[in-house]
Protein backbone atom coordinates (compact mmCIF):
# COMPACT_ATOMS: atom_id res chain seq x y z
CA UNK A 1 0.00 0.00 0.00
CA UNK A 2 1.55 3.05 -1.06
CA UNK A 3 2.39 6.00 1.79
CA UNK A 4 0.08 9.07 2.05
CA UNK A 5 1.87 11.91 3.66
CA UNK A 6 -0.66 15.08 5.18
CA UNK A 7 1.60 18.11 4.34
CA UNK A 8 0.47 21.52 6.57
CA UNK A 9 1.56 24.92 6.50
CA UNK A 10 0.48 27.21 9.27
CA UNK A 11 0.06 31.24 9.51
CA UNK A 12 1.12 33.34 6.69
CA UNK A 13 2.82 30.44 4.12
CA UNK A 14 -0.09 31.31 1.91
CA UNK A 15 2.05 34.12 1.36
CA UNK A 16 4.98 32.66 0.21
CA UNK A 17 6.73 34.11 -2.92
CA UNK A 18 5.37 37.60 -1.79
CA UNK A 19 6.03 37.84 2.00
CA UNK A 20 9.98 38.72 2.54
CA UNK A 21 11.07 37.08 -0.79
CA UNK A 22 14.45 38.01 0.70
CA UNK A 23 14.04 35.54 3.62
CA UNK A 24 11.55 33.29 2.14
CA UNK A 25 12.17 33.29 -1.91
CA UNK A 26 10.29 33.69 -4.89
CA UNK A 27 8.13 30.62 -4.44
CA UNK A 28 4.86 30.13 -3.91
CA UNK A 29 2.65 27.75 -1.78
CA UNK A 30 0.88 26.71 -4.68
CA UNK A 31 4.61 25.97 -5.72
CA UNK A 32 5.45 24.10 -2.54
CA UNK A 33 2.22 21.70 -2.80
CA UNK A 34 3.16 20.64 -6.21
CA UNK A 35 6.32 19.84 -5.38
CA UNK A 36 5.26 17.97 -2.53
CA UNK A 37 2.35 16.00 -4.45
CA UNK A 38 5.03 15.39 -7.08
CA UNK A 39 8.02 13.92 -4.67
CA UNK A 40 5.09 12.07 -3.15
CA UNK A 41 4.23 10.72 -6.62
CA UNK A 42 7.81 9.77 -7.43
CA UNK A 43 7.98 7.41 -4.28
CA UNK A 44 4.83 5.65 -5.20
CA UNK A 45 2.39 7.79 -2.40
CA UNK A 46 0.50 10.57 -2.09
CA UNK A 47 -0.01 14.19 -0.50
CA UNK A 48 -2.49 15.82 0.72
CA UNK A 49 -1.74 19.21 1.34
CA UNK A 50 -3.48 22.07 4.14
CA UNK A 51 -3.10 25.73 5.05
CA UNK A 52 -4.73 27.70 7.61
CA UNK A 53 -4.17 30.66 9.32
CA UNK A 54 -6.01 29.36 12.25
CA UNK A 55 -4.73 27.31 14.76
CA UNK A 56 -8.02 25.49 15.53
CA UNK A 57 -8.31 24.57 12.06
CA UNK A 58 -4.73 23.25 12.35
CA UNK A 59 -5.48 21.77 15.68
CA UNK A 60 -8.46 19.89 13.62
CA UNK A 61 -6.86 18.66 10.58
CA UNK A 62 -3.97 17.37 12.45
CA UNK A 63 -6.58 15.16 14.74
CA UNK A 64 -8.36 14.57 11.14
CA UNK A 65 -5.04 12.73 9.99
CA UNK A 66 -4.85 9.80 12.17
CA UNK A 67 -5.30 6.27 10.75
CA UNK A 68 -5.30 8.38 7.39
CA UNK A 69 -1.89 9.41 6.85
CA UNK A 70 1.60 7.79 7.05
CA UNK A 71 3.48 10.87 7.94
CA UNK A 72 3.04 14.25 8.52
CA UNK A 73 5.38 17.17 7.00
CA UNK A 74 4.68 19.92 9.12
CA UNK A 75 6.29 24.17 8.86
CA UNK A 76 3.92 25.69 11.12
CA UNK A 77 5.12 29.13 10.91
CA UNK A 78 4.94 31.22 13.92
CA UNK A 79 2.87 28.76 15.61
CA UNK A 80 6.41 26.01 15.83
CA UNK A 81 7.60 28.76 18.49
CA UNK A 82 4.67 29.56 20.37
CA UNK A 83 1.80 26.39 20.02
CA UNK A 84 1.70 23.80 22.69
CA UNK A 85 -1.61 23.56 21.47
CA UNK A 86 -0.45 22.07 18.15
CA UNK A 87 1.86 19.93 19.68
CA UNK A 88 -0.06 18.20 21.53
CA UNK A 89 -2.74 17.23 19.03
CA UNK A 90 0.82 15.56 16.54
CA UNK A 91 1.71 13.85 19.78
CA UNK A 92 -2.07 12.58 20.38
CA UNK A 93 -2.64 11.51 16.82
CA UNK A 94 0.77 8.62 16.60
CA UNK A 95 1.90 10.02 12.80
CA UNK A 96 5.23 10.56 13.04
CA UNK A 97 6.10 14.04 11.98
CA UNK A 98 8.49 15.87 9.72
CA UNK A 99 9.03 19.36 10.69
CA UNK A 100 10.46 21.77 7.33
CA UNK A 101 11.05 25.72 7.87
CA UNK A 102 11.80 27.56 4.71
CA UNK A 103 14.43 29.88 6.22
CA UNK A 104 16.90 28.49 8.62
CA UNK A 105 15.34 29.49 12.17
CA UNK A 106 18.68 29.64 14.00
CA UNK A 107 19.60 32.41 11.99
CA UNK A 108 16.79 34.87 12.60
CA UNK A 109 15.60 36.23 15.63
CA UNK A 110 16.47 34.18 19.16
CA UNK A 111 12.97 34.04 19.58
CA UNK A 112 12.70 31.61 16.43
CA UNK A 113 15.52 29.35 17.50
CA UNK A 114 13.09 27.75 19.41
CA UNK A 115 10.48 24.80 18.12
CA UNK A 116 7.81 23.59 20.35
CA UNK A 117 7.48 20.58 17.59
CA UNK A 118 11.22 19.61 17.19
CA UNK A 119 11.37 17.82 20.48
CA UNK A 120 8.32 15.41 19.18
CA UNK A 121 9.65 15.68 15.59
CA UNK A 122 11.25 12.31 13.58
CA UNK A 123 13.21 15.44 11.31
CA UNK A 124 13.88 19.11 11.15
CA UNK A 125 15.12 20.52 7.77
CA UNK A 126 15.01 24.39 7.80
CA UNK A 127 17.15 26.57 6.08
CA UNK A 128 16.82 24.68 2.54
CA UNK A 129 14.10 26.69 1.21
CA UNK A 130 11.03 24.64 -0.35
CA UNK A 131 13.43 21.80 -1.01
CA UNK A 132 13.33 21.40 2.25
CA UNK A 133 9.44 19.27 1.59
CA UNK A 134 10.62 17.25 -0.84
CA UNK A 135 13.72 16.10 1.36
CA UNK A 136 10.97 16.05 4.16
CA UNK A 137 9.02 13.63 2.31
CA UNK A 138 12.28 11.28 1.12
CA UNK A 139 13.30 11.22 4.60
CA UNK A 140 9.60 9.89 5.83
CA UNK A 141 9.77 7.41 3.47
CA UNK A 142 13.37 6.17 4.04
CA UNK A 143 12.33 6.12 7.61
CA UNK A 144 9.18 4.43 7.19
CA UNK A 145 10.09 1.58 4.33
CA UNK A 146 9.23 3.01 1.71
CA UNK A 147 5.25 1.59 0.12
CA UNK A 148 3.67 0.06 3.35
Amino acid sequence: MPLSFLVINGPNLNLLGTRQPEIYGADTLEDVERLCRDTAKTVGGSADCFQSNHEGEIIDRIQAARGTHDALIANMGGYSHTSVAIRDAISSIEIPLWEVHVSNIHAREPFRHHSYLSGIARGMICGCGILGYKLAILAATDALGGKK
